[in-house]
C-alpha cells in the first residue's frame, strides 16, 4: 500500500472526524484523481518535441500519457483542428498516491526560490489546481537528456464539499501552502 494512504487511514481521517465533527469516514474528504497536462504548442511543428515531452510525462507519472488534440482550428496559433497540442495523465489509486508522495515530498522543495503554493488556487468544486515551470523538478528526468524544457498543470480532484475542507486536507497531507495573509 501507498505510504501516504497508510497516513490517510491512521492519521488524517481521525483529525478531520475531530476537526469537522463527522461520525462517518466516508463523509470525510480524499482524493479522487490527479490530473497532469503539458501543453506543447512547438509540437504542432516538430513531432519529435512532443514525443520528448510524452516520454518525459511518462517517466514523472509512471503511465503513458495521452496526446491531446486541437478541438477547433486557431489562425492566430497556426492551428488546425485534429493537430496534436499536448499531452495528459490522469491518475487514480495507488499510482496517484505515488506521484502526490513524490510531488510533495521530492519535487516541489526542489524549485527555485519556492516559497509554498497559493492557498486561493482551489475552485468552486474544492479541486486545487498549479502550474510547475519545468520537469527538471523530478528526480526521473535527466537534464543531461532533455529536448525542451517543459512546464505542466497539475490538477487534485478531491471529494471535499467546501474550500476549507479542502485546505485542511491537503494540508494534512503535507502539501506546502503559502500563509494565509
Amino acid at each position: 500500500m501507498a505510504r501516504l494512504l497508510t497516513k490517510y487511514n491512521e492519521e488524517i481521517v481521525p483529525e478531520l472526524m475531530k476537526k469537522f465533527g463527522c461520525k462517518n469516514k466516508l463523509r470525510l474528504p480524499r482524493l479522487e484523481k490527479i490530473v497532469v497536462n503539458m501543453g506543447v504548442k512547438e509540437g504542432v511543428s516538430d513531432a519529435k518535441i512532443l514525443e520528448a515531452v510524452v516520454s518525459d510525462l511518462a517517466l514523472i507519472t509512471g503511465q503513458k500519457p495521452v496526446v491531446t488534440r486541437a478541438k477547433k482550428s486557431v489562425a492566430g496559433f497556426k492551428i488546425r483542428k485534429g493537430m496534436s497540442v499536448g499531452c495528459k495523465v490522469t491518475l487514480r489509486g495507488k499510482r496517484m498516491y505515488e506521484f502526490f508522495d513524490r510531488l510533495v515530498n521530492v519535487a516541489l522543495p526542489r524549485v527555485r526560490d519556492f516559497r509554498g503554493l497559493n492557498p486561493d488556487s482551489f475552485d468552486a468544486g474544492a479541486n486545487f489546481s498549479f502550474g510547475l515551470s519545468d520537469q527538471v523538478i523530478f528526480p526521473e528526468i535527466n537534464y543531461d537528456k532533455i529536448v525542451k524544457s517543459q512546464g505542466m498543470d497539475v490538477i487534485i480532484v478531491t471529494t471535499a464539499k467546501s474550500k476549507d475542507e479542502a485546505y485542511e486536507f491537503l494540508r494534512l497531507f503535507g502539501m506546502p501552502f503559502r500563509n494565509k495573509d
